[in-house]
């Protein structure tokens, strides 16, 4: 017998195997996985999404090689409860961090009884690496090496005013390698350069294992800001600027994948917490809302995956997906256990990921802001209910800009969008909303 009939007939047997075990198939695969989440970066910021004035060459050739998802979306238009059920696929309503963002000074964050996407990694024999911001806890016990990671380098927080002014007497903004400070201040325009290079290290020296790589860059939050080489470059000023650096990271991280021999054993994920901030020149264009809302342009953010040979190339789906579905996807794919009567409220999509296969989900609850300020959606399919006093009512299929309210037509659409939204705030701890107060 030939090698090569040898490994023909090896490889055949793993799939009997795999299928007479009742293994999903995928789980065999076990990918190196990279997981690049940028911070407020809209829905139409990339060209591959429809930005003329943002040359992003990189990630448009990552969505020709991959797939390009156009029904991505998060829970929380805001930073601290959208990373909350990336991290741990579920509402973070379940881990006390529904609203607001965790300023440096606060005492908690995400608990250390939630179960992440590093300890699942690692659970699995990968090695695990967080670069970036974190906003998920700041005290020791609530940081990335806490939760599952087994490096870290960056920075915890946000680089804005309301969260360096706290550091002001000590230097500055802290750089973090580990539990070590590295650096003073931070610099927003270091900053997408230093995780890249930070990011090709990871890979090089975990070439030669299983690894999972978080990489959660500062921008284009505000105060975004671009490297020298970048500045001047873009058709949309600095805020371009920043996201033409943002794509040729990128890039770097695809060719060094590429020069490893490691494009085929890598599945790389690019997307972004949430919508544009609305004080920036993003934009979540043909969506409406942004950052801040429950509109679908704070929801509905990029998303391309990449992975050689088994995502599909040149594939733009529109299967509802969202990063609830991230963590469970993920121990499929690297064959993780999870615990028994881990209640998620993601599913394993790697069947959409890896074939086209129709999305299992079909709900999302959506919250945003505290008392009267509360914004609130229910969506299941391709209808979408906003809880305002009257309630409004879209059907995304048609009208995904959110601007024709047909909840005057569908009355036992709205009425059944309100027991399901009430269902997912008693399940997930959300309080009821504040009733007015009489005068």
């Amino acid at each position: 017998m030939s090698i090569d009939s040898f490994l023909t007939w090896i490889k055949a047997g793993a799939v009997l195997l795999t299928a007479l075990l009742g293994i999903p198939a995928q789980a065999a695969l076990r990918p190196n996985i990279i997981f690049i989440n940028c911070d407020d970066l809209g829905y139409g910021d990339l060209a591959c999404y429809g930005a003329r004035d943002i040359r992003t060459p990189h990630l448009d050739q990552m969505a020709t090689e991959g797939t390009r998802f156009t029904d991505f979306s998060v829970t929380s238009a805001l930073c601290t409860p959208s990373r909350a059920s990336l991290m741990t696929g579920r509402y973070p309503g379940r881990s006390g961090l529904a609203v607001g963002v965790l300023r440096p000074d606060a005492a908690g964050g995400l608990p250390a009884t939630e179960l992440t996407l590093a300890e699942v990694a690692k659970s699995a024999g990968y090695a695990t690496g967080c670069i970036g911001k974190w906003h998920l806890g700041f005290k020791p016990g609530l940081r990335p090496m806490d939760q599952g990671f087994d490096s870290y380098y960056g920075v915890l927080h946000n680089l804005d005013h309301f969260e360096t002014v706290v550091f002001e007497k000590e230097g500055g903004m802290p750089v973090l390698r580990g539990h070590e400070v590295e650096r003073r201040p931070a610099v927003p325009a270091e900053m997408t350069g230093l995780y890249t290079e930070e990011a090709l290290k990871f890979i090089e020296s975990h070439r030669d294992q299983p690894f999972f790589l978080y990489l959660g860059h500062a921008m284009p939050h505000l105060p975004f800001d671009a490297s020298p080489r970048f500045k001047g470059k873009s058709a949309r000023g600095l805020y371009g600027d920043v996201v033409e650096e943002l794509d040729d990271s990128t890039g770097q991280i695809l060719t060094r994948l590429r020069a490893l021999g490691l494009a085929d054993k890598t599945l790389v994920i690019f997307t972004s917490d949430n919508g544009p901030e609305r004080k920036t020149p993003g934009t979540a264009a043909p969506l409406t809302g942004s950052k801040h809302t429950v509109h679908e342009g704070g929801l509905r953010v990029p998303c391309v995956a990449w992975w050689p040979g088994r995502v599909p190339a040149g594939l733009t789906c529109g299967e509802f997906l969202s990063t609830l579905d991230v963590l469970p996807t993920l121990a499929a794919l690297t064959g993780a256990t999870l615990p028994a009567g881990l209640k998620l409220d993601g599913s394993d999509v790697s069947p959409v990921l890896l074939h086209s296969a129709p999305s299992p989900r079909r709900t999302l609850y959506s919250l945003y802001g505290l008392k009267m300020n509360r914004k609130e959606s229910m969506r299941e399919g391709s209808w979408k209910l906003h809880l305002t006093s009257p309630p409004t009512l879209y059907q995304l299929t048609n009208d995904v800009a959110e601007t024709n309210d047909i909840a005057a037509q569908h009355p036992d659409v709205v009425e059944r969008l309100t027991r399901l939204a009430a269902q997912h705030r008693q399940d997930t701890r959300i309080p009821e909303r504040p009733k007015p107060v009489k005068q």
